[in-house]
């Protein structure tokens, strides 16, 4: 399993890249691995004002349907659109082509809320 470095992770199993006061969110590799093939992916509004925590969209595999939570709070101001067509890329590249999400964040220090890599990699070893 996969656990780059330089990102964060939350307990719901999304990560976000950050750049500048933006942030690039998807879901972990792990939670691809969970959900196994995925069929479909609702994605929100470019616009829409995401709240840590909270959900932003839904994801579809074989087994189940699942929230996305926001890792952080601020603006929608892009969505991978490409995912619509072909949202197993989620399965195949969860850290690169499979991103699902860009905010533009309203309070930066939600940041300091997430886990690292090796918090996240502890997480998932105790049964979460």
């Amino acid at each position: 399993m996969n656990f780059p470095e330089n990102i964060k992770y939350t307990k719901s199993h999304e990560w976000i890249k950050v750049e500048g006061d933006m942030a690039i969110e998807g879901i972990t590799d792990f939670a691809q691995e969970e959900l196994s093939d995925i069929v479909f992916i609702e994605l929100p509004d470019v616009g829409t004002l995401a709240e840590a925590g909270k959900a932003f969209g839904t994801i579809e595999a074989v087994k189940a349907v699942s929230d996305m939570l926001a890792a952080v709070s601020g603006e929608i101001i892009e969505t991978n659109t490409a995912l619509a067509e072909i949202p197993e890329k989620i399965n195949q590249d969860p850290y690169g082509e499979g991103w699902i999400i860009k905010i533009k964040m309203s309070n930066p220090e939600d940041v300091n809320n997430l886990l690292s890599a090796e918090e996240y990699e502890k997480f998932i070893a105790e049964g979460h």
